[in-house]
């Protein structure tokens, strides 16, 4: 029955999407991205030949790889707020981690870690919607296969799909698409002793131990186990690129492998150092551009969302953070921005930390905000990797070599500074060094101009603060979304077919709009995105449902009956 109602809606629907995608240019490609989780650069591209990757390794030659790519946060739900909105997490109140729910593993440790920490959802401004839902508008499909971990509760018209089953494939071959694959295999927890173990690549006592841990049994094991995890997404990236290939779509599509953050072991995750914030980057075009090449251009998280919208023809919203680095609206950033990278550390799961920090791609500094703590702060996710409380033991046993300084701290400095060309690990503070003066001065004043224009929300606290005075206004209650207004009509077309025509909006300003068909409530067909307009529907389809949503607000609902539409 769903088929015959779906196959129905195709044929009767003359609205905004059939439109979109008859008027755009065939020319424009897919796009796929390839998301690995808790991952750094270390793969042979990029110079570590620890284990092989030869699918990695094929999209780097045929592609570009970026050797500045940073996430915006060091953890996955503040990150992932900026990829699909293209706004700092600082300005939309997406920094803390994780806003709309506990962790689990802080309430075992300690059931009363949240009761000073509400739930609560981001609120970008009225402009921001995520990216896809302007793909939709341009005629694509957007799937995604699945995780979202947005901050937020996305509306309902952002993707035409988001399952563990979404594919690029169920599309129609005549429509573009936006295809997002995640990877959990390379996850923080995939380290962990009860994790299924991947086959083994390299063995523990083989791999090269950072200089800022201790050699030890556990270090050694997660480390190891680490690298295994690479070795499997490889074998993933090529059945992924293997399927573009079989079905003919790898002409046209461009695939994009990254990570969501740095690697998933302590002072990677949860760290504003590049190994916590750098990321690999590859972009392999369809036309081959720039094959085999490297580009040091900074690019940042909040980059990614607006790039996609100008390879898609789509010109992004010039008040988004972040600025296209591809496609037909490519452009250099400005300001504090123009070649630099910014990444902030806030509430990790149930404790607090305070960090801002920037690169050139070469330079780094980092301003402690919360300087009367370690550096590896207690977490009750991160203690389940034993290495972590070899970590731990090094603040008192006196065994830290020079190099493990930061693990060995009980305090922190209020400033650090890095040439990361000549300390790739980020060991030797030169905050104090006369000869980086000028460039420490530089970079304190560009982390100064962002934390003010993007208003830093980070710093408001408690979060019940956060909430009442910035967020959820003026109370702290979670607003609604005003409920769509459809105004419908029945209207006799030209060839004597009457049908029911719509039209929605919402006095909230920045909701967002869908509308789906059907012939009753279990025979719905897929949600559709409004963009203005009217909207013809048989009216034997019998119901219209409208969804209103802006991000950060509870939706909004409402049914039509099409068939006593007037």
């Amino acid at each position: 029955m769903k088929n015959v109602v779906y196959g129905l809606m195709a044929v009767v629907l003359l609205g905004v999407g059939t439109a979109a995608r008859a008027a755009a240019d065939e020319s424009r490609p897919n796009v796929v991205w390839l998301v690995a989780e808790d991952m750094s650069a270390w793969l042979p591209c990029y110079g570590d030949p620890t284990v092989a990757t030869p699918n990695i390794d094929r999209l780097a030659h045929e592609g570009v790889r970026y050797d500045n790519a940073f996430a915006s946060s060091p953890v996955c739900a503040p990150a992932r707020s900026s990829l699909i909105t293209g706004m700092y997490a600082t300005r939309i109140g997406s920094m803390h981690m994780r806003n709309v729910r506990p962790s689990n593993a802080a309430l075992r440790q300690d059931p009363t870690a949240y009761d000073d920490i509400p739930p609560y959802e981001a609120v970008p401004p009225a402009f921001v919607r995520c990216f896809p839902e302007h793909l939709r508008v341009a005629g694509y499909r957007c799937t995604n296969n699945s995780k979202k971990d947005y901050q937020f509760y996305q509306p309902v018209g952002v993707w035409d799909q988001t399952s563990s089953s979404a594919h690029w494939r169920d599309g129609s071959d005549d429509q573009p698409f936006f295809a997002v694959f995640n990877f959990g295999g390379t996850h923080e927890s995939k380290a962990f002793p009860n994790a299924t173990p991947q086959p083994e690549v390299v063995a523990p006592e083989a791999v090269t131990i950072p200089p800022f841990y201790p050699d030890t049994p556990a270090v050694r094991d997660a480390v190891a186990r680490t690298y295994n995890n690479i070795a499997t997404l490889d074998q993933w990236v090529g059945e992924r690129v293997q399927e573009l290939e079989d079905a003919g779509k790898l002409h046209n599509t461009v695939v994009m492998f990254f990570s969501d953050h740095g690697v998933g072991l302590p002072r990677g995750k949860r760290s504003c150092y590049d190994t916590g914030s750098r990321v690999p980057l590859v972009v392999r075009f369809p036309d081959g551009r720039g094959a085999g090449t490297a580009d040091d251009r900074v690019v940042s998280f909040v980059d990614f969302g607006p790039s996609i919208l100008s390879l898609a023809g789509v010109d992004p919203d010039p008040r988004l953070d972040g600025t296209p680095f591809l496609g037909a609206f490519a452009r250099e950033r400005d300001g504090y921005q123009r070649g630099h990278a910014y990444t902030h550390a806030d509430r990790f799961d149930a404790a607090y930390d305070g960090v801002r920090s920037v690169s050139d791609g070469r330079y780094r500094y980092l301003r402690n905000y919360v300087t009367d703590q370690p550096y590896i702060i207690a977490n009750a996710f991160r203690e389940q990797l034993p290495m972590t409380h070899d970590l731990y033991a090094l603040r008192t046993s006196g065994d830290a070599t020079a190099e493990q300084w930061q693990m060995a701290a009980t305090r922190r400095p209020i400033e650090e500074f890095y040439d990361t060309q000549n300390d790739p690990w980020e060991v030797r503070n030169l905050a104090s060094d006369p000869a980086h003066a000028v460039r420490i001065a530089a970079m304190r004043e560009r982390v100064e101009a962002w934390m003010v224009d993007t208003g830093d929300l980070g710093f408001v606290l408690p979060e019940t603060k956060l909430v009442r005075e910035h967020l959820w206004t003026p109370d702290g209650e979670q607003p609604l979304t005003a409920a769509a207004v459809v105004q419908h009509a029945a209207v006799e077309l030209a060839g004597g077919e009457v049908v029911c025509r719509f039209t929605v909006e919402s006095a909230t300003p920045g909701a967002s709009l869908a509308y789906r068909l059907g012939t009753g409530p279990e025979a719905m067909g897929p949600w559709q995105v409004y963009s203005g307009g009217h909207i013809d529907a048989a009216k034997t389809l019998g119901r219209l449902e409208v969804n209103a949503h802006r991000i950060g607000f509870k939706p909004s609902a409402v049914v039509i009956d099409l068939g006593h539409a007037d």
